[in-house]
């Protein structure tokens, strides 16, 4: 048996929304790279130790950019794949929450690095755009399942 499965219009735009993911990660892996030569802090070590922290803003800083990075890294799978699915069924309210979140983490990204953490909550609305993209993937993937695709 074969099915046939529609490329919805409005699929650009998710495509758009995905590589903006791209972009966030590779602002925040500069930004990470530029304030670990500032600090100082040598490969392999992932993050500055409490005594360098203390004894430099730049590697508060560093742990900061690193902690915003490492964040948005374990958040991503769940943010591609539910716009992935998202996408099948309704793809502009997939690539907008896609693209929402990435605001997010840009905002984020840039209130953690000041080296007060308490500035990343300036993207706290991230979890909208996760929550409404959780949503949609579970009515996307049970529409296909119903359809028996």
């Amino acid at each position: 048996m074969t099915s046939v499965l529609e490329v919805p219009q409005g699929l650009s735009y998710v495509a758009a929304a995905l590589v903006s993911t791209v972009i966030l990660l590779a602002g925040q892996n500069i930004t990470v790279s530029k304030y670990r030569k500032a600090a100082g802090i040598k490969y392999p070590q992932a993050y500055a130790e409490l005594s360098q922290v203390e004894a430099s803003v730049d590697a508060l800083k560093f742990n900061c950019a690193q902690r915003a990075h490492q964040n948005t890294l374990e958040n991503i799978p769940i943010i591609v794949l539910s716009t992935l699915v998202s996408a099948v069924k309704l793809p502009h309210i997939a690539a907008a929450s896609c693209g929402l979140w990435v605001v997010s983490r840009v905002l984020y990204t840039r209130g953690y690095v000041t080296g007060k953490p308490e500035k990343r909550n300036a993207g706290g609305f991230g979890y909208l755009p996760t929550i409404v993209l959780l949503g949609t993937s579970l009515y996307a993937a049970g529409s296909l399942v119903l359809a028996g695709i």
